[in-house]
């Protein structure tokens, strides 16, 4: 249970002396202990007494419709705004949302859900009367038929490719507080996904009034709604009055009354006007601040722990070097299709200090494979990936024929600025041990493009899981899932995976799973497709104005529970 902040006043009031006049001394009491309880509640002067909490969005927004809630600037903005029926808590624990309750069938392939009867759409100039109807299982169906539909283009459509008939029966409402999906085959992620974003239910006389420009002012179900947008300048919301959720006390939530969303480009501005009190809460590290916000060994700078305090925990994202193992589609004659080359690449940095000297310590040395610290398969006493071995690079080497790298090609490494530290990094011990690579940095855009066609032999790239389960990185090796069309962007194709891979989906017992998980990470490796960085983590710098904002290894923004306390 999160902490409440009336509770730091109370040892204020039971130790303080207390005068009391004969004749209004009780009250005066009772008129302290009111104000007391009630200060978290204010807002700073001048805000019309609203508490109104304020952050920047440097990538910009795109999007408030769900069905386009691709990168995490829409996810956070929509996750203020929609509600689907289920929803991930802070330990990645799968609980209700819209669904009180739910039933698997004991095949794994149809799932049976119960809805609330008090959840509404926020009111909008688009219903009938300019007030929110309630939700009904139909919803569902429309709006997970929608994204499902070519027509809409989501980039979630995905989601729903193990439904039978994603555009007919496959989604049912016999009636209005019941809702069923079916799979064409046992899926046990299924459940995870569904508490991604685009899942999320819409009113479809909105969109359908709106078209395109629902985008621009939805109507959702969330603990915000709506206000108002100058695209590149400032986005609104305010609180929803009638949300149907309620704290573990009972009282309703959200506590802000608004939240405030600018889009400063520049991150180093960002971190400006964050430390002169006019954004309440930045994510993440950039370099251009990194060193005047932590210290060497990633803690708080000591000078700001009296105005801000750090969260600080696993992050989902596996930072990793792709190799194109697909040889119609890489150079003539790569010596990257060479294992011995990968696995020397493998060995040849040390991935310990990298982390402590370029990051602060922020992150996980790339140790254990594709698997991230965070999930339940995670095992970090087994080490399935490399450390820092020179001697072995060197022999690796001299078995592959490039004795101390003597005729060993140059090796092109295509990045994006962001991440052209580490690409130096890399670049000169491997340099040291007779691996030359030369740099190449792309715009990010331009590199994923160039990533997702196949046209580059070495690359840098991030994998941030869309649900919580190890299939969602596992799925990055399996041979079906070539790019463009999937997430295989290396073309690793191995006969032996693949057949682990499909076992893991028809294996419910979690355990068993997670074994056979471990079995695939460990085989990956072995063939070295990637080179795993680092595993990231969520940062999180907030004003000590504000509680009650936690943290999660998949960098979701809640603010249902934020409340003001100063």
């Amino acid at each position: 249970m999160r902490h409440k902040c009336r509770w730091f006043f109370l040892p204020l009031v039971s130790t303080m002396t207390i005068r009391m006049d004969p004749e209004k001394g009780f009250l005066s009491v009772i008129f302290f202990i009111i104000v007391a309880l009630l200060a978290c509640n204010r807002s700073e002067k001048g805000s019309h007494d609203l508490t109104v909490f304020r952050y920047n969005e440097a990538a910009g927004i795109t999007s408030l419709d769900p069905a386009y809630s691709r990168n995490l600037s829409n996810i956070w903005a929509c996750n203020q705004l929609f509600n689907g029926l289920v929803e991930l808590d802070d330990s990645l624990m799968i609980k209700p949302s819209i669904a009180k309750s739910w039933e698997i069938s004991e095949d794994g392939t149809s799932y049976h859900f119960h809805l609330r009867n008090d959840v509404y759409f926020h009111d909008h100039t688009s219903f009938s009367d300019g007030k929110g109807r309630k939700v009904k299982a139909s919803d569902f169906q429309y709006s997970f038929r929608r994204i499902a539909d070519p027509a809409t283009a989501s980039p979630g459509s995905w989601v729903f490719s193990s439904v039978v008939d994603p555009l007919g029966e496959g989604f049912h409402a016999p009636d209005d507080s019941t809702f069923t999906i079916k799979l064409k085959k046992p899926f046990p992620p299924f459940l995870g996904i569904l508490t991604m974003k685009y899942c999320s239910v819409v009113p479809f006389e909105i969109v359908d009034a709106l078209g395109k420009d629902f985008r621009m002012a939805p109507s959702g179900t969330g603990p915000f709604q709506f206000k108002y947008w100058k695209e590149g300048v400032k986005l609104v919301f305010r609180k929803n009055p009638v949300y149907f959720e309620r704290d573990l006390e009972g009282e309703p939530l959200p506590y802000l009354d608004a939240v405030s969303i600018t889009f400063l480009m520049d991150k180093q501005s960002a971190f400006l006007e964050f430390v002169k009190g006019n954004l309440d809460f930045i994510s993440g590290m950039d370099p251009s601040y990194k060193d005047e916000l932590l210290t060497p060994d990633g803690q708080l700078n000591p000078k700001y722990r009296s105005r801000f305090y750090l969260i600080k925990e696993p992050y989902l994202n596996t930072e990793y070097l792709g190799f194109l193992l697909d040889e119609k589609k890489t150079s003539e004659n790569n010596p990257l299709l060479d294992l011995r080359i990968r696995k020397a690449i493998n060995y040849g940095f040390d991935r310990k200090h990298m982390i402590r000297y370029l990051k602060n310590n922020i992150g996980t040395p790339g140790l254990y494979g594709m698997i991230p610290p965070g999930l339940p398969s995670f095992q970090k006493n087994m080490m399935f990936g490399y450390d820092y071995q020179p001697d072995s690079t060197r022999k690796l080497l001299a078995d592959a024929g490039y004795p101390y790298g003597e005729g060993l090609p140059d090796i092109h490494l295509a990045t994006t600025s962001d991440y052209l530290d580490l690409c130096r990094f890399i670049q000169h011990q491997l340099g040291e041990l007779g691996i030359n690579i030369r740099i190449s940095v792309n715009p990010p855009a331009t590199n994923a493009q160039l990533v997702g066609t196949s046209r580059l032999d070495f690359f840098r790239a991030s994998w941030i899981a869309d649900y919580p389960d190890a299939e969602n990185y596992l799925s990055l090796f399996y041979g079906k899932n070539f790019s463009p069309a999937g997430p295989n962007y290396t073309h690793f194709s191995n006969s032996e995976f693949d057949a682990l891979y499909l076992k893991a989906q028809r294996t419910f017992i979690n355990e068993d799973r997670y074994e056979l998980y471990r079995k695939m990470n460990n085989l990956t490796m072995r063939e070295a497709p990637v080179v795993i960085l680092y595993y990231d983590e969520v940062l999180r710098f907030i004003s000590r104005k504000f509680t009650g904002l936690g943290s999660n290894p998949i960098n979701l923004l809640d603010l249902r529970e934020v409340k003001y306390c100063q």
